[in-house]
């Protein structure tokens, strides 16, 4: 999607209603219109238009921390000259990426792979790599601890009390009781669960049932083990600037080791802050991060970065196109672009 495009026919009840869902993907009719400040009937209304559009979805994603889904690799690409953006659509197309931008500064592509086990990813990354021929280095960072996920960020838009209302939990990832604990396996229709979900996360428990050829009683009960053991996530996918983000960028920091579950409990809290996790590498504190504008990003260099404790070093790659978020392709990714 071209978010420029788009973003000034998106009115403010529009963003309303896409910060409800960010907070809440399955949240009722009822509760988002109470934020919108419309009926249910023009929420619903202005939601399937937005989402006709390609302006906004809303999926449910698999929590690789908490489900044996697999773990995730960030690599970051240089491409050779002239073939970003070739190598770009090449890599989209993989089933194994979860993300992908192509980014300024010190990368020019980074991509986000999961991979079920150390095999699958050697394989990945050393022997089926699409676009090998086009690639002139890379570096890949892994993901060891989450502090934020994209799906709990908060916009800003609506007020505390939304955020309250529309959220079961407003618990930081890292303070819940299941941070840390070993992954649990998904039974067969848990997993048949989340694929459907992971198409259309707002989808009724009876839609949901029809799908599977199960009960309605068994499919509820398969969606509620899955949300209460946070093993899915809703994610509402809509790109910054249609919120009023005009800056999306990674964040690649490198900590002193004593001070990096400080430091990424801190970043996690900047309200800009929409995924942190701690890596492996000599970045070991990797963010995705969105601010209202490019000048926002001197006094968050100062402020937000330079202040953290033990900072060593700190890059920061800003994106120029997403074509990929969620395992999901950005709407009006057109693969033929030159």
């Amino acid at each position: 999607m071209n978010s420029g495009q788009h973003a000034e026919q998106v009115d403010e009840m529009d963003r309303r209603i896409i910060a409800a869902l960010q907070l809440n993907g399955r949240a009722s009719w009822s509760a988002i219109a109470r934020w919108a400040g419309a009926s249910e009937t023009t929420v619903q209304r202005r939601f399937t238009a937005l989402h006709e559009r390609g302006l906004v979805r809303v999926v449910g994603v698999v929590d690789l921390d908490r489900t044996a889904a697999g773990s995730s690799m960030l690599v970051r690409i240089q491409a050779k000259p002239g073939k970003g953006w070739e190598l770009a659509e090449q890599l989209a197309t993989h089933p194994d990426a979860r993300f992908l931008a192509v980014v300024t500064g010190t990368a020019d592509l980074i991509v986000d792979f999961v991979a079920h086990d150390n095999d699958e990813l050697l394989r990945l990354l050393f022997t089926n790599l699409p676009g090998a021929g086009l690639i002139a280095g890379t570096e890949s960072v892994a993901v060891i601890r989450t502090f934020t996920t994209a799906p709990a960020w908060d916009t800003g838009l609506l007020p505390d009390e939304a955020v309250d209302d529309l959220r079961h939990s407003r618990t930081p990832v890292y303070e819940r009781a299941e941070w840390g604990k070993p992954a649990r396996e998904l039974s067969d229709l848990e997993r048949a669960v989340a694929e459907q979900l992971a198409a259309d996360g707002r989808l009724p428990v009876s839609v949901l049932a029809r799908h599977l050829g199960c009960s309605e009683s068994s499919a509820a009960r398969a969606l509620d083990r899955l949300l209460s053991s946070y093993s899915v996530q809703f994610r509402t996918l809509v790109e910054p600037e249609v919120l009023g983000y005009g800056v999306e960028f990674m964040l690649w920091l490198s900590i002193h080791p004593g001070n990096l579950d400080a430091a990424g409990r801190r970043l996690a809290a900047h309200p800009g802050t929409k995924f942190l996790a701690a890596a492996t590498g000599r970045f070991n504190l990797v963010g995705q991060m969105v601010l209202p504008t490019k000048a926002d990003l001197f006094d968050y260099t100062t402020e937000v970065i330079g202040t953290l404790p033990g900072l060593h070093a700190s890059d920061i790659t800003l994106h120029l196109a997403t074509l990929k978020r969620a395992w999901t392709p950005v709407s009006g990714f057109e693969p033929t672009r030159p």
